[in-house]
């Protein structure tokens, strides 16, 4: 009796471990696009932009990452970290037109960085992260920044679609995108809930650490799970070592 209970104990506790592991693996698997953190950042002032580049193919390596910059709304400077693995370019060119930014006039900027793989790249199943310095930040409504994605394979991925296309077509391969002085759309999943909670009347006060939080709270939660899932598994292992003793 007590070695069925044990069974049932222990492949409860898998359930639930399995179950835990699912849960963790949904979002991540929802959201395997590149993307930039943050995705809010202030008129006039400099930021450091991580982009997370994970490889949606299963057989596949991306070997090359091309960030391209707006001309635009050009940033005036522009710095990356190195990466283990990669060796980096930025590109420099004149300008189509002169541009103003925040009240200088700006004819030459950073167009592109490129990240190029020495070895194999991110394989199959792995993300690597980029990181950029960039500023002054135009006084505008958002910047889109495309990224071009290429894989050991020759296949080219293109995150090029603009909030707009994606709302006519949700299908596109949307580009990482700045938010300035527009508010990232409702159902933007990298949106944080304060300006939603602001419009609705909760949590007006600091709607900007809501959405830094989010991304905080979703790591912490992820690790929760694991270790909840993991102090589960270990608990029914030494439970059923324990029963089996006394019997």
């Amino acid at each position: 009796m007590q070695h069925t209970r044990t069974q049932k104990f222990t492949r409860a506790a898998v359930g639930i471990g399995a179950g835990a592991l699912l849960a963790i693996a949904a979002p991540l698997a929802a959201s395997a696009h590149v993307t930039v953190t943050p995705d809010q950042v202030e008129a006039g002032g400099w930021s450091y932009l991580t982009f997370r580049a994970p490889t949606e193919s299963d057989t596949a390596s991306t070997t090359k990452l091309e960030f391209h910059l707006p001309k635009d709304t050009p940033f005036t400077h522009v710095s990356y970290q190195p990466v283990a693995g990669w060796t980096a370019e930025v590109t420099e060119e004149t300008l189509p037109e002169p541009v103003d930014v925040l009240g200088n006039e700006v004819s030459e900027a950073p167009t592109e960085v490129v990240y190029t793989a020495e070895g194999g790249g991110i394989a199959p199943g792995q993300v690597q992260m980029f990181t950029l310095s960039v500023g002054p930040v135009a006084d505008t409504g958002s910047i889109a920044i495309p990224v071009t994605q290429t894989y050991s394979d020759g296949t080219v991925v293109e995150w090029a679609a603009t909030p707009e296309q994606i709302e006519g077509d949700d299908t596109l391969d949307p580009a990482p995108v700045l938010w300035v002085n527009d508010a990232p759309p409702a159902d933007d999943h990298h949106a944080g809930s304060g300006d939603q909670d602001a419009a609705a009347g909760a949590a007006a006060e600091a709607p900007e650490a809501s959405a830094d939080a989010g991304g905080v709270t979703l790591g912490l939660s992820i690790a929760a799970l694991v270790i909840a899932a993991g102090g589960v598994l270990l608990g029914a292992v030494a439970l059923s070592r324990t029963r089996k003793a006394s019997a």
